[in-house]
């Protein structure tokens, strides 16, 4: 009997995570990560922060990210959050307002 629901983790205001993160389902980041995240779906809200290296399905940025992200769906920047650093990804939506300063590489599904 596999449970078909998915975890969810939060990474809280006040806590900053230094070093290697990995997690599976969705992680909601209030926080601050530093160093290397490995997860499924993450969720930086407005107050959080991720400066690290980054290996994900799907990213959604509503704060503070830098560093590099490979996601292998999609990466969504919405109009609260600011992106710098290095992006590869499939999926690319940058919300009006959103700040996207990153080297970005858009793949196909084949890659």
């Amino acid at each position: 009997m596999a449970d078909k629901t998915k975890n969810i983790s939060i990474v809280d205001k006040g806590l900053t995570v230094d070093g290697t993160l990995s997690t599976t389902g969705r992680l909601i980041v209030k926080g601050t990560i530093k160093g290397t995240l490995d997860g499924d779906a993450v969720v930086v809200s407005e107050d959080g922060a991720i400066y690290a290296e980054t290996n994900v399905a799907s990213m959604t940025i509503g704060g503070v990210f830098e560093g590099n992200i490979k996601a292998s769906r999609e990466l969504v920047v919405l109009s609260t959050g600011k992106c710098t650093g290095k992006v590869e990804c499939k999926d690319l939506v940058v919300e009006s307002g959103g700040v996207l300063n990153a080297e970005v590489t858009c793949v196909t599904g084949s890659n």
